[in-house]
């Protein structure tokens, strides 16, 4: 072998015995970027939201004054006072029947620091002030309320909230000093600015109306928030969730507030609405229609408590049709039973069972053809 080839050969054994640098690989193609969400999607606005705010805005210029007024604005009012039982039961697990107490003690408050047929009771303030007022009251008594009834559990709660109602009831009908007894105040008008009389049923039906979206939107928000989701973890396992750190009386006292806002609103709206309140407006069968009315309509959806106060008004303004008005209760009671026998989640758990079951045969005929 020359030298040259002796060169060579060695030379090609090292090549072959050093090591191959991996080349680098190509840089993934970037994904496209998937396109920004919509403002209403993330506000939560679906197609069948604008079609049901645009049925209500288009109501009142449709139906007749006592269509907007009996049925419409009293429907709005207590759904938004059913609307914080559906806040407080749906979502805290807690069912309270001081609901309509606590909107009884706000529409007092308007009929005492506002204007009414009693001038010796009455302070005169100016109607915002007098409803501010009143609200912020009833407000800190719905968390009094709260602050004693959130240490027990189950039936121990319920009774603690209807001895609440029940006491109000008393105060109000036997106190002639603040209350002025079973007569109560009459002549609470319902305000007037910017020109408008908001006691005529268009205006008030809207001034009802924004109350109510309003209601709905803050109990939305609520349940997506922080707040709302240990609110529900609280509900499902309160001892699981102080193992992690909350303050399970606190945030049930939260959610006592809340729903003594909601109450409260509506109570004020009630007031102007009747004109008038009595010790009737807080009897115990008001605090049950509320708690009937959140059934109706279904505890685990905020609308559901709309829903059930415009069966409730229907029936109530039409059951004399068809029925003695004596069998108003009668009607009611029969419709609530059969609503909690056979759906728990209220009318629109129907609803969801009736879809379900109209989806069920296109379902199976798509399987078919895809088989």
């Amino acid at each position: 072998m020359s030298a040259a080839q002796w060169r060579r050969a060695m030379n090609s054994t090292v090549q072959s015995a050093s090591p191959r640098v991996p080349r680098p690989a190509a840089p993934p193609a970037a994904a496209p970027a998937a396109p920004a969400p919509l403002w209403s999607e993330r506000i939560g606005i679906r197609p069948r939201h604008v079609i049901v705010l645009a049925a209500l805005l288009l109501y009142p210029f449709v139906a007749s004054p006592f269509f907007t007024y009996q049925i419409g604005a009293q429907s709005l009012a207590l759904g938004l006072i059913a609307l914080s039982l559906t806040f407080l039961g749906g979502y805290g697990g807690m069912v309270s029947l001081a609901q309509m107490t606590i909107a009884g003690f706000a529409g007092y408050g308007v009929a005492i620091f506002g204007t009414s047929s009693v001038a010796t009771i009455s302070l005169g303030w100016p109607w915002w002030l007098a409803a501010a007022f009143s609200i912020v009251l009833a407000t800190a008594f719905a968390a009094a309320v709260g602050w004693l009834s959130v240490r027990t559990e189950g039936i121990y709660t319920i009774m603690i909230t209807l001895a609440v109602g029940v006491a109000f009831f008393y105060l109000t009908q036997q106190n002639y000093t603040v209350f002025n007894g079973f007569a109560g105040l009459s002549k609470v008008a319902a305000p007037e600015f910017l020109g408008v009389d908001w006691k005529e049923p268009v205006p008030f039906y809207f001034a009802a109306l924004a109350c109510a979206l309003g209601g709905y939107w803050l109990v939305k928000h609520l349940i997506r928030a922080p707040f709302g989701i240990a609110l529900q973890g609280i509900r499902d396992n309160p001892r699981r969730m102080a193992s992690l750190g909350y303050h399970v009386t606190a945030h049930r006292v939260a959610a006592y507030a809340v729903a003594g806002l909601l109450a409260a609103v509506g109570g004020v709206l009630m007031v102007w609405y009747n004109g008038r309140i009595s010790p009737g407006t807080v009897n115990l069968a008001q605090m049950i229609a509320i708690l009937i009315i959140a059934v109706l309509g279904g505890m685990r959806h905020p609308i559901g408590a709309f829903i059930g106060a415009i069966v409730y008004v229907l029936l109530q303004n039409f059951a004399i049709d068809l029925f003695v008005r004596e069998r108003f209760n009668l009607v009611i009671g029969g419709g609530f039973l059969a609503i909690v026998l056979f759906s728990p989640d209220g009318l629109l758990g129907v609803w969801a069972m009736l879809r379900s079951r109209l989806a069920q045969p296109a379902r199976s005929h798509q399987k078919r053809r895809q088989l």
